[in-house]
């Protein structure tokens, strides 16, 4: 494709979640490194800080956080007012930095950036990775040029508006395959037994630690062992219960910081099916049983969960049904079945976009 004739100035707003913030940084990654001058608004979340400390080779702006919680008159009205105040900052920002173009990755702190962008005549965008939108990006779509999906599904929810499929941004450093036997020494795991590796997102999942605790009297220590991030809360909860099964290998820690090390060394995964999460289980090709967070936004979970149950790519099972025996009966019946664990990652990786980031940033110069 032809490149612009000069480097671009591009605003990415993606602070809040890993879900919208590690997308956003994977995409300023790559048009960083094609000359173009990018910065990252974010929230005040600790977690936003904390990327921020580790890609001290980006550029960071804070903005007001904004978020309506509940209808009430009173927070209606301390919506409006962080609302119309961080459209001042915002615009203020994108003045100053002179923006060409603006992408927003999601939820309500891409709004603001993206009417300013709209009044200072900058080219606007909203990245959906989910299976069908929030009521934010809905609303953010009306003043973007171009709405980015990382599921085709999603372009139904946006009729009239021009889309594109570019898949979910995965950061670079997620895309190196991780050396298997190198990951289960560090794991401290046993090279003889096949890995489940339960995890639930950055918050952890309380739902499936739980169907998974229960399920464990009847997983078969001599063969199967367990890779667990639990999330802060359910910690000590999973650490009790697997001390309770003695001759269980388990690896127990409440996130780990390079998950392609887990990915990896996982010959089953249960997971929730947030949109990064999926992301990054079809590029790695994991055989994964869904357990959607039935209280998403949307219900999107079980949403994307279908879009990749409907392809054969992953086994959805509510949370409602996540019983123990039953958690226990699908980890038995899927670790016995390669044959069916090798069709759920062929079917898995065929919906990964390994090269999305490039996809976004070869859409903003095309369009910008």
């Amino acid at each position: 494709m032809t490149r612009p004739k000069k480097p671009l100035r591009v605003i990415i707003a993606c602070g809040g979640t890993g879900g919208h913030l590690f997308p956003g940084i994977a995409v300023a990654e790559v048009l960083r490194d094609r000359g173009h001058r990018v910065l990252l608004l974010i929230s005040e979340k600790p977690v936003d800080a904390t990327a921020a400390r580790n890609h001290p080779d980006l550029d960071f702006a804070t903005v007001p956080a904004i978020g309506l919680q509940g209808r009430s008159p009173q927070r209606v009205l301390s919506f409006v007012r962080k609302f119309w105040h961080t459209c001042r900052v915002t615009r203020d920002l994108l003045r100053e930095f002179r923006a060409d173009a603006v992408l927003g990755m999601g939820g309500f702190t891409s709004l603001p950036p993206a009417l300013a962008g709209r009044r200072l005549r900058a080219r606007t965008f909203i990245h959906e990775s989910n299976a069908i939108p929030g009521k934010a990006n809905r609303l953010t779509a009306r003043f973007c040029d171009l709405v980015l999906l990382g599921l085709a599904d999603c372009a139904r929810h946006f009729p009239g508006k021009p889309t594109r499929v570019v898949g979910t941004p995965l950061r670079a450093a997620m895309l190196a395959p991780a050396d298997r036997s190198a990951a289960l020494r560090a794991f401290g795991l046993d090279a003889s037994k096949q890995t489940v590796l339960i995890m639930g997102g950055s918050q952890g999942a309380r739902g499936v630690n739980r169907a998974v605790i229960a399920a464990l009297p009847d997983l078969d220590p001599a063969t199967t062992q367990l890779l667990w991030l639990t999330g802060v809360e359910d910690e000590a909860e999973v650490r009790a219960a697997v001390d309770r099964c003695r001759t269980l290998t388990a690896f127990v820690a409440p996130f780990h910081g390079s998950l392609e090390q887990a990915y990896a060394v996982a010959d089953l995964c249960l997971a929730r099916s947030g949109a990064s999460s999926l992301a990054e289980l079809a590029h790695f090709g994991v055989p994964t049983v869904l357990i959607p967070l039935p209280t998403a936004a949307e219900d999107h979970q079980t949403r994307n969960a279908e879009v990749f149950a409907r392809r054969e790519a992953a086994i959805l099972l509510p949370q409602a049904e996540a019983t123990g025996p039953a958690v226990s009966r699908l980890i038995r019946d899927l670790l016995a079945d390669s044959a069916h664990r090798h069709s759920l990652s062929t079917h898995i990786r065929a919906l990964g976009v390994p090269d999305a980031a490039r996809q976004v940033a070869d859409v903003i110069e095309e369009i910008s």
